[in-house]
């Protein structure tokens, strides 16, 4: 087994790899499609905006529950086997969705899709970190981020694409043939490079995840919408937290526990950890409010939209590769400083933006931007990584993806609720200020008119709400450079990990 491991270091299996990436590329895909085709699948299966949210939401809510559980499917299955099965639920649930009768039916399809899709990230991550040495990582986790960053920004560009001509089924049928594919090929090529520890499921810790990361993503998730004071909000939101806190506690005095939390007394781990839970708050700033200024208040459409993002998701496809080999060269600390201020001076940007920018200026920006991101996340998240021994890589791949899926929640919940504010407030202030113009005028408007001045308020009120969360983001990605500042390049002793690495091997 030990030989088996060091030839993997000497010559990793790309062809394995390849076979991974195409299923967690058109997993993660998958997450984004469905997000323009909501008012199509409204109107066939005649459900309200709160029902159909739960296409997406469901998604997001099963991926929060059962990433924490990687690791342990990880350490305790093999490669081969974990993947088929997350892949044959995601092609079953692929396929359920496509011939959906009834808007259940879809519900549950979504269900079945997120728990195959749950397990491919963090396996991929894990079968990345082992068959690569420490001082390769960086470009192979940037061929990694490529998957990671460009399928979620692909996503809306060609779902905006696919509705204008298709029904919004042939979002599924898109995706099915490659699904199967890649399931056919994963039974006849994958083989297996982790190796696996005869560890038991502690079903406690099962369901404790499950309550505290999943009230955690409901709860926070739903505040844009509810509102804080809505008792479903805080109330799962309290739950969540309490589970959390007792799962955190039992997995402390575990001596193999199903997620390890002491994997953050590695400094740069831990570090790194915060970095990211920053830069995914300040990511989603674009990615929500982006879609609300330009079809909302500009009235592009939804086409226009996902075009104005493409340039952006082609900028970040070219760089991860480029980034992860210059990581690999000069470590993670200039990339993201550099990456970082683009980031900071972009995003304040969006915060001067009016009503009449001009859409290349929006392009070149949100370009810019993504440009930024590209030189700050993946390189800082492999610097923890490389921290870790061999045996704790399962948890680090878990632990960050987890991380990734809250802090994501929490940002969206957060700067929608700073916009809906200011939103309301600018709004009383320009209608207070409007009928006192109408009061002091000898004529009164004609309806239209104060239809169309009602609207206009409301536009400059939203406009305004947009540009302060832009600027509470750009406050977010300056607390990010700061904690970047501080990075150091991490050099493991590579006899220690992989001493530790053998010793969980002939464990077995």
């Amino acid at each position: 087994m030990s030989e088996q491991s060091n030839s993997v270091q000497k010559k990793p299996p790309y062809g394995m790899i390849a076979i991974l990436f195409i299923g967690a590329f058109v997993a993660i895909l998958n997450e984004t499609l469905l997000n323009v085709a909501l008012p199509s699948i409204m109107e066939e299966f005649d459900v309200n905006a709160t029902a159909v949210q739960w296409l997406s939401t469901g998604y997001m809510l099963i991926n929060g529950i059962l990433i924490p559980a990687s690791a342990f499917f990880i350490q305790r299955f093999s490669d081969k086997k974990l993947f088929i099965t997350a892949m044959l639920l995601f092609t079953l649930g692929t396929l359920l969705a496509s011939l959906a009768p009834a808007f259940g039916v879809l519900l549950g399809a979504r269900m079945i899709q997120a728990s195959g899709s749950a397990i491919m990230m963090p396996l991929l991550m894990n079968v990345m970190l082992t068959a690569f040495p420490v001082e390769k990582r960086g470009a192979a986790m940037g061929m990694f981020g490529l998957v990671m960053i460009t399928a979620p920004a692909i996503g809306p560009t060609l779902s905006g694409w696919l509705i204008e001509h298709y029904s919004w089924r042939m979002l599924f049928d898109l995706v099915l043939p490659i699904a199967i594919l890649t399931l056919v090929l994963a039974f006849f090529k994958l083989k297996d490079v982790t190796s696996q520890r005869a560890i038991k499921l502690d079903v406690i810790s099962l369901v404790l995840s499950s309550i505290g990361f999943g009230g955690l993503l409901y709860g926070f998730s739903s505040a844009g919408e509810k509102g804080w004071d809505h008792p479903f909000v805080y109330g799962t939101i309290i739950i969540g937290a309490i589970a959390l806190i007792t799962f955190i506690l039992r997995q402390l005095r575990m001596d193999d526990p199903m997620l390890e939390f002491r994997i953050f007394k590695y400094p740069m781990f831990a570090l790194s950890s915060a970095i990211s839970i920053v830069i995914a708050v300040a990511m989603f700033s674009a990615m929500i409010l982006m879609p609300i200024y330009v079809q909302t208040i500009r009235g592009i459409s939804p086409m226009e939209s996902g075009l104005l993002m493409l340039p952006g998701a082609i900028v970040m496809g070219i760089m991860s590769p480029i980034t992860g080999k210059l990581f690999d060269k000069y470590g993670a600390r200039t990339l993201a400083v550099i990456g970082l201020i683009i980031t900071v001076v972009t995003t304040y940007y969006f915060s001067k933006i009016g009503m009449n920018t001009a859409y290349s200026t929006l392009v070149l920006l949100f370009t810019f931007r993504m440009f930024g991101m590209s030189m700050v996340m993946m390189p800082v998240m492999t610097n923890g990584l490389n921290q870790l021994p061999a045996i704790n890589n399962p948890h680090g791949t878990a632990m960050n993806n987890t991380l990734q899926q809250v802090s994501g929640a929490i940002g969206s919940a957060l700067l929608i609720t700073v916009m809906n504010n200011r939103t309301k407030v600018k709004a009383e202030e320009l209608a207070a200020d409007a009928m006192a113009n109408m009061g002091s005028s000898t004529t009164q408007p004609s309806a239209q008119a104060a239809a169309e001045i009602k609207q206009q308020i409301m536009n400059e009120a939203m406009l305004h709400g947009i540009n302060f969360s832009f600027f509470i983001s750009t406050m977010i990605a300056v607390l990010a450079l700061i904690l970047a500042l501080f990075i150091k390049r991490v050099k493991p002793n590579h006899e220690e990990v992989a001493a530790k690495h053998l010793d969980t091997v002939q464990e077995e």
